[in-house]
C-alpha cells in the first residue's frame, strides 16, 4: 500500500470523499460502541443479560434483514443508499440523549435504537463494500480497503480514550451526540462524490424475484471454494469473540473495578495493533501470500482473547489486557483487509450486494447467538468463566481456512470481466481455481 500523495488513491477526489465519510462516521462510532453499552450498565444498571441482550438485538437485522439489503442493493444505485443510512442512524441516536434529558430514558429504548440502527447498519454496510469496486479499480482495491481501515483503526486507537473522558464528564447518554453529528458529516461527504454509477445488469432470462435473486446469492457464496471457507472462518471467530466480549465491559468495571476513561485507554492503546495492520496489510499479503496471510492471521488472533481473562484487578489490567487486544486488533484487521479484498476481487459487479449479504447474512449472524449465550453463561456459570469459553472458541476458526484451497492462494486472482462466466456457481470455482494455480 503506498502512502504517498503524488500516487494512488490520493489523487482520486472521489475516494478521498468516501475516505473522509468513512473517517468522521468512524470516531463518532467510537463514542456509541462504548456509550451505549455503558448507559446501560451506569444509567440504567441492567442486569448482564440485558446488557448482553442489547448485543443481540443490534446484530439481529444481520439475521433478518441481510439478504433482502443485498437483492435491493443490486437493485438500486448505492450512494443514496449510503446517505439515508447515516441520516437515519443519526436521527435514531440523537433520541437517546434527548429521552436522557428528560428522563424518561429506559433499557426499552436503548434496544428499540440498537435494532433500528442495526437495520441502517445492514444497508449501509452491504451498499458500502458493494460501492468501493464500482469507485475504483479492481487492482486498487487493496490499497482502497487499506486506507479505509486506516480511518477505522485510527478512530479505534484515539476515539475509545476520548470517548471514556466524555462519559466521564458528561455521562454516557451525552457523549452518544457525538456519534449522530458524525454520520450527517459522512452522508455530507458522500453525497459530494460525483462519479456515475454504472446502471444495475438485469441479464436477459434471469428471474428478477427477490426469492430467485437471494437463491443465486446464496449458491454463489456456499459453492465458491474461497468464500465458503472465508465465511466458516470469519462467522465462528465471531461467535466466539461476541460471546466473548459480551461480558468483557461487564467484567471490566465490576470485577477489573475499572473506571471508564481507563477502559477506553486500554481499547485505545489496543488499536495501535489495527491502525499497523491497515498500513502494512498490503505489503505482509504481498511478501507472505494472500492465502497465507489469512491463515497466519486466523491463528494468531484467537489466543489473545483468551490471555485477557487472567488479567490482574485493577489498573494494572492495562499491562495484560492492552498488549493482548494490540495483537488481536492487529490479525483481525490484517485478516478482514485481505480477505474482503479478496472477496470483491473474484466477484462479479452485478451480484457485489448479494454476495456481501449473504457474507454479512453468515458472519454477521453468529454474533446475536454468541451474545445471547455469553450472556446467558455469564449468569449462570460467571464472567471470568466465560471469557475463557470465548477465548478457547477463538483459537479455532483458522481451520476451515487451512484446509482449503485459500491457503494456496499466493497472489489476489485476475478479475473476471465477463459477467456471464460466474453466473454459474461452479463455473465460477474452477476459474477462480485455474487463475490460481497460474498465479503459483
Amino acid at each position: 500500500m503506498t502512502l504517498r500523495p503524488e500516487r494512488g488513491l490520493w489523487q482520486h477526489s472521489d475516494f478521498l470523499k468516501l475516505w473522509s465519510a468513512e473517517t468522521v462516521s468512524q470516531f463518532g462510532t467510537q463514542f456509541s460502541a462504548l456509550a451505549l453499552p455503558l448507559t446501560a450498565v451506569i444509567v440504567l444498571d441492567a442486569s448482564v443479560f440485558e446488557i448482553a441482550a442489547l448485543n443481540v438485538v443490534e446484530f439481529l437485522p444481520f439475521v433478518l434483514v441481510s439478504l433482502p439489503a443485498g437483492v435491493w442493493v443490486d437493485r438500486l444505485p448505492r450512494r443514496p443508499i449510503l446517505v439515508l443510512g447515516d441520516l437515519a442512524r443519526a436521527a435514531l441516536l440523537i433520541s437517546i440523549p434527548i429521552a436522557y434529558a428528560f428522563d424518561v430514558l429506559t433499557i426499552w429504548q436503548l434496544f428499540a435504537v440498537g435494532f433500528l440502527v442495526g437495520i441502517a447498519t445492514v444497508f449501509f454496510d452491504v451498499a458500502y463494500q458493494s460501492y468501493l469496486p464500482a469507485l475504483v479499480d479492481r487492482h486498487q482495491l487493496v490499497e482502497g480497503n487499506s486506507k479505509l481501515e486506516i480511518s477505522r483503526s485510527s478512530a479505534q486507537l484515539g476515539g475509545p480514550g476520548l470517548a471514556g473522558l466524555i462519559v466521564d464528564l458528561l455521562s454516557a447518554p451525552v457523549a452518544i451526540v457525538f456519534d449522530a453529528v458524525s454520520f450527517l458529516g459522512s452522508a455530507l461527504f458522500i453525497f459530494r462524490i460525483r462519479k456515475a454509477e454504472p446502471p444495475p445488469k438485469h441479464e436477459a432470462g434471469v428471474s428478477t424475484r427477490m426469492r430467485d435473486e437471494i437463491a443465486e446469492g446464496l449458491r454463489y457464496v456456499f459453492h465458491h471454494p474461497y468464500l465458503k471457507s472465508i465465511a466458516a472462518c470469519t462467522a465462528s471467530f465471531n461467535f466466539f469473540g461476541s460471546l466473548w466480549f459480551a461480558v468483557l465491559l461487564v467484567y471490566a468495571v465490576r470485577v477489573l473495578d475499572l473506571r471508564p476513561g481507563v477502559i477506553g485507554l486500554t481499547f485505545s492503546l489496543a488499536n495501535l495493533g489495527a491502525l499497523l495492520a491497515a498500513f502494512t496489510a498490503g505489503r505482509i499479503s504481498t511478501r507472505l501470500g494472500v492465502g497465507r496471510t489469512i491463515i497466519t492471521a486466523s491463528v494468531l488472533g484467537g489466543p489473545m482473547s483468551l490471555i485477557a481473562a487472567f488479567a490482574p484487578h485493577g489498573n494494572a489490567a492495562l499491562l495484560v489486557l492492552a498488549p493482548a487486544l494490540l495483537i488481536g486488533s492487529f490479525t483481525n484487521v490484517l485478516y478482514n483487509v485481505t480477505q474482503v479484498s479478496l472477496r470483491q476481487t473474484i466477484t462479479p459487479g452485478r451480484i457485489q450486494g448479494r454476495m456481501n449479504s449473504v457474507m454479512r447474512f453468515i458472519v454477521w449472524g453468529t454474533i446475536p447467538l454468541g451474545a445471547l449465550l455469553g450472556g446467558a453463561l455469564g449468569t449462570w456459570v460467571g464472567l471470568k468463566e466465560t471469557l475463557i469459553i470465548g477465548g478457547i472458541g477463538c483459537c479455532l476458526p483458522f481451520l476451515p481456512v487451512l484446509f482449503s484451497p485459500v491457503r494456496s492462494i499466493r497472489e489476489m486472482p485476475e478479475p473476471v470481466e465477463d459477467d456471464d462466466v460466474l453466473l454459474d456457481p461452479l463455473l465460477a470455482d474452477a476459474t477462480a481455481l485455474t487463475l490460481e494455480q497460474t498465479k503459483t
